[in-house]
């Protein structure tokens, strides 16, 4: 016999379907993913952390799980739950080691399945951030949207810390070496990490907490901030203005690239409908061209008129800042590691960066 779920947002709106992984309860605020498929690489995102993610693709699971595939070393599940129309059954796929309900049993992750994910979505759309409920105990709707009001939003939330790691670590350059990058751990994920190191990068990773003289013990040609959860007007953005004064290339990903903003003197804000999925369209200026990326951010960045920065990437759908430039640093608020292919050339901007840096030294 099912178990029934429900899904409570902040409203009071409530949508009911069945248990799906593990039986409990889970708080965050709800947020939907367009993507149509890299659900292991979406729920291991650190940037998802106290988040209930809702799928707008109608079908899920039917590729199960691998551990290459996860985001993080752990394979820890960031995201606070999961929210799904249709999952599969089992999985089929020949690189599949377990099933999608299977890790989130394991992992203690509380989702929802026979939800209405299209109606969910479009309230969501409509009405804007929410923090949300999902619950498979015995629980009723009355009580299940008072702890929903009870629990917290995630503006004025420094998240990094629960996210960043303990200790440093290096990923060797997996090309012929060419660079030493250290990594600002704000909630990066594997895939920025391995595409840095696919470019001669020797990539040092130290945690959020590092101090200008942690960097400079790496000898780093280049400095990258990349993650991650929570707001970025709640962190701490004296490092990243040393990097700034610093000389050295700086590139600035996602939370990273608003942190990189916001020691340049920019202005972060909310976004009415954050952006979340692997198939988001962004066009870069100089050329016009649209790329695919993979985004998950709630955030913006405010470039106003006569700013040393210069806006270089805008969202398609919404026209919000997406990348911007500033004198040796860049940032990209997509994830350009993660999903399509398009966006990867971030990298090779970075490296051309840092050939530019030594060749002026």
């Amino acid at each position: 016999m099912s178990t029934e779920a429900k899904l409570m947002l902040e409203d009071g709106t409530l949508f009911t379907g069945e248990a799906f992984g593990a039986i409990g309860e889970a708080f965050g605020e709800a947020v939907f993913d367009t993507g149509m498929g890299a659900y292991q690489e979406m729920l291991t995102d650190p940037g998802h952390l106290r988040q209930i993610v809702v799928a707008t693709a109608p079908h899920t699971g039917n590729t199960g799980w691998n551990e290459e595939d996860s985001q993080n070393p752990a394979g820890r599940i960031f995201a606070t739950g999961y929210v799904v129309r249709d999952p599969s059954p089992r999985p089929s796929n020949w690189r599949s080691q377990r099933s999608l309900d299977d890790v989130l049993v394991a992992q203690g992750i509380v989702g929802a399945q026979g939800i209405d994910t299209r109606a969910l979505t479009q309230h969501l759309r409509e009405s804007g951030p929410m923090r949300a409920g999902v619950s498979s105990l015995p629980t009723t709707a009355a009580e299940l949207l008072e702890r929903v009001k009870a629990s917290p939003t995630i503006d004025g939330l420094d998240l990094v810390t629960e996210v960043t790691t303990a200790q440093p670590y290096t990923v060797a350059a997996k090309a012929e070496p060419r660079f030493t990058v250290a990594a600002i751990d704000l909630g990066i994920t594997l895939g920025v990490v391995n595409e840095m190191a696919a470019r001669g990068m020797t990539v040092t990773v130290l945690p959020a907490s590092a101090r200008l003289s942690d960097v400079q013990a790496v000898n780093p040609d280049g400095v990258c901030l990349a993650g991650g959860p929570g707001d970025p007007a709640a962190l701490d953005t004296a490092l990243a203005q040393a990097l700034l004064a610093g000389g050295q290339p700086v590139l600035g990903i996602g939370l990273g690239c608003q942190v990189l903003a916001r020691a340049a003197g920019l202005k972060t804000r909310r976004l009415p409908v954050g952006h979340h999925g692997v198939n988001l369209p962004v066009r870069r200026l100089a050329d016009g061209r649209v790329m695919i990326t993979a985004h998950n951010h709630c955030f913006t960045i405010e470039v106003p008129e006569g700013a040393t920065a210069q806006v270089t990437h805008v969202a398609v759908n919404d026209g919000s800042v997406e990348g911007f430039l500033l004198p040796g640093a860049m940032g990209v608020q997509f994830n350009p590691a993660f999903g399509p292919h398009d966006a990867e050339t971030v990298f090779d901007d970075f490296a051309a960066m840092m050939i530019k840096e030594a060749a002026n030294a």
